[in-house]
Parts: C-alpha cells; structure tokens; sequence
C-alpha cells in the first residue's frame, strides 16, 4: 500500500493504515502489526503519528528518526523477533509534516512459503493477522493452515499408508473413467488397468515405506466414500442448499454425510452442477440441428464450482457449502485464497492448494490451469449485465467466499425508459475496479 503525504489529512486508520506515536523510540506493539500485514494483505505503519478522537490523525514527530530506523533494521533481522525480514531499503521511508519527522513503514504481503510470519520466536503465540482496524492472535489452527500450504506439492498429494485401492469406490471411478474417456477418446491412459491408471492421474501412489500402491488424498477424495473421507479427514464436510421459497428454510439440500451417496467430491460435483445448471436461464440457440445449452453462465458457474472445491483445505470446519437462493449462487470453501485476493482476481497464477483434485478434473474436461478462471468469471457475470461477483475472505476462521449476483445491474422498460437499479449487500465491494483501487477496504 502507498503512502501520500498529501493524503495525510484524509488518511484513517483501516485494515491495512496503522499509526504509532514513537516519540522516543520504536513500540513494541509495531512487531505485533507487522505480522499481522504480513500475514495477510500487507500494510503502512507511519511511526510519529497520533490518532485523535474523532479518527483523524496528528504529527507529532519522532524525536531521533536515524536511531528509530537503525533499532527498526537491527529487529527485523533478528531472528529471536522476527522469524522473517520482508523489508528492502524501500520500504522505510521519513516525511516532514507540520515540522515534525514520521516515518513510513511499508510492509509487504508475505509470500505462501513465508507464512507465518510471527515474532519473539514463538511460532503459536505470536503470529498475528489483521481485522478492521486492529492484530489479532492466530489460533492454532490458522497457524497450522498457513504449514500446511507452505509444501509446493499441494495439499492432496500425501499417500495415505493407512488405506489401500479397494477403499476407493469402483463405480465412482468407472463413472471417472467414462467421462475421461469421452472428453479424451484417444487418450493412451484410457486402456490401464485401475491400478495404473490412477497413478497415473494422481489418485494412487506407490509407498518408498512398503513399496505398495495406496490412494492419495486426491484419490481418497475424490473416489472414496464419506464414511473413509472423515477418518483422514474428520472436519470433511460437503452441504449444498437450495433456498428458492422464502417460506422455506431450504427447498433442496444435498449433504455427503447423508448415507444416500458416496458422498465423495466427483458425485458432489455432478450433482451440484446439475442442479444450479437447471437453475440457470438458457436462450434459445441452435448449431446445426442441435440446441446448445451450454452458455458461457454455465461455463463460468462450472468453472467457479471448480475452484471452490479444488482450492479448499479438507482439514478445517464448516466444510463447502453451495448456496442457491432466489438471486445468487453462494460458494464458501475452508481456506483462505493462496495466491492472494488481488492476484486471484488479476489471474496469470494458477496454485490450487490440491493439484492432483485440479489434475483430476482438467482431464475431464473441467476446470482452468492457466490461472484465468477466476477473471474469466468476472468477466462473463460483466457481459451478462449482473451485479458484480464479490470475493471475501475471511481469516480469522479461514474461509473464502464467492457471491455471484443473478440480479442485473440496470433494467431499462422501454416504453417508459425508467430503470431499475437493485442494490447489493450494504457495506461490500460490488466491482473488480473497487477492488483494487480502494484496497483500504477490502474484507477480511
């Protein structure tokens, strides 16, 4: 985030703007920030500033700018602080105001292998993330999460000693095997043996500890059945709700730990999509002799689907859940977004936290590699004249977020050319533009 001394009058504190006072030397609370931006979207710290009353902010200097900075680089590289320096020459820089010396700290967002960012060498209690406009501690399970994607190989690639091929459900898997086959009917994996073919696609692995195959996670994921899911991964949760009648409290519900289906993420998948599908208003067009249902909505609910279930971490709580309302789809997944909101946004980057999930599905035919998913999303929900999608994520108990409104922007009559505006939710960000130029207010 920039800092403008010419913005200083108009400048509050907010999620990623903290002041100090600092008059005589550098707070102690100013490593408790610094982790905190780091950790999630990055941040300024002016030092020498003070917040009055009514949130408006005054200069009041520091007394030995060259000490402060020198007892500012002096903790950053010390280890026993600070477990990692994300500053260059750069980031610190002093202004004059009202005749009196502040100094701007800029500090970066962390990268995913620099997660967690913490101090005083304590890796559980001293790890903080930002909200609204103060650190919070990490629990133990944000903290764990943030380990946990730090590996490159993704989360879903660990061989699961445990389980053996025979604890995969083999009419899942032909259903797999069908849809590849289809998509894919020249593909030299489609003659295999089960055995080799879902090595070959990430869902097995061959152990160095007994040199036998067993599933991965991928694997157990996404061909196993519920009740084998939960003994890897017991917050493993799957609930798509159907919310069309407001008399209702859910017209239609679908949960894997109903006993009615394997409950696994290729049948949740199908099953989902088939229903927001139907859901979805197609127009009338043909090709050839063929009516084409497939719009570029159903494309991007696919794609948004997708991204839902291959970048969430199975190891926390509340599980996925799939909204279907009388005017949105809803999709929250555990995990916070790994390639950072922004970029996500901006795409070019693909880093699901499962790859072999996201592996599993391009050979279908399902899914975006190359990172342009989400923007592609964006853009289609723009063309179609809807409210603006709003991603939110939520740190302190790691979840993301994706609203995608099906009410329309404007709706001009053209027999009196009055126009309808809906409104969206009060307090959120409602187009890409205002997500990244008023970064001050991004949710967290």
């Amino acid at each position: 985030m920039d800092f403008e001394l010419s913005k200083f009058d108009q400048y509050r504190e907010v999620n990623r703007r903290e002041v100090k006072t600092a008059t005589f030397a550098v707070p102690v609370s100013v490593w408790d920030t610094y982790s905190s931006f780091a950790n999630t979207y990055g941040g300024v710290i002016i030092l020498g500033v003070e917040e009055k009353k009514d949130g408006s902010w005054s200069a009041t200097g520091v007394v030995d700018k060259e000490q402060l900075i020198k007892n500012i680089w002096d903790t950053v590289n010390n280890k026993g602080k600070v477990s990692v320096n994300l500053l260059t020459e750069n980031d610190i820089t002093v202004y004059e105001k009202d005749g009196n010396s502040i100094i701007v700290i800029n500090v970066p967002q962390a990268s995913r292998g620099q997660k967690p960012v913490y101090i005083n060498n304590d890796l559980f209690n001293g790890t903080y993330r930002r909200k609204g406009e103060g650190d919070y501690h990490c629990s133990r399970a944000e903290v764990l999460a943030m380990l946990r994607d730090v590996p490159e190989e993704g989360q879903d690639t660990k061989i699961l000693e445990d389980y053996s091929l025979n604890d995969l459900d083999s009419e899942t898997i032909q259903k797999y095997r069908n849809n590849h086959r289809s998509y894919r009917p020249g593909h030299p994996w489609n003659s295999l043996v089960d055995e080799d073919y879902l090595e070959k696609i990430g869902a097995a692995a061959v152990s160095r500890k007994d040199g036998l195959i067993h599933p991965t996670a991928a694997g157990l994921l996404m061909f196993g059945e519920e009740y084998k899911i939960v003994r890897e991964f017991p917050e493993y949760f799957l609930d798509y709700r159907e919310m069309l009648d407001p008399t209702t409290r859910w017209t239609d519900r679908l949960v894997s730990s109903s006993e009615e289906w394997t409950g696994n993420l290729f049948e949740f998948f199908f099953r989902v999509y088939n229903k927001l599908s139907l859901s979805i208003k197609t127009p009338f067009r043909l090709e050839g002799a063929n009516r084409i249902d497939d719009t570029p909505v159903h494309q991007a609910v696919r794609e948004a689907l997708t991204n839902c279930l291959v970048n969430s971490d199975y190891n926390i709580g509340r599980g996925v859940v799939i909204k279907r309302t009388i005017d949105a789809i809803i999709m929250e997944n555990p995990g916070y977004i790994r390639v950072g909101k922004h970029q996500m946004l901006k795409g070019g980057i693909s880093d699901p936290r499962n790859k072999n999930l996201m592996k599993m599905l391009t050979l279908i035919g399902i899914g975006e590699k190359a990172g342009s998913g989400v923007p592609d999303i964006l853009s289609v929900w723009n063309q179609e004249g809807f409210e603006d999608p709003v991603v939110i994520e939520k740190f302190d108990v790691n979840r993301t977020i994706l609203e995608l409104s099906l009410e329309k922007k404007q709706a001009i009559n053209a027999s009196d050319k009055s126009i309808k505006i809906t409104k969206t939710t009060s307090g959120q960000i409602n187009s890409i533009e205002a997500l990244f130029t008023h970064k001050d207010v991004l949710s967290t």
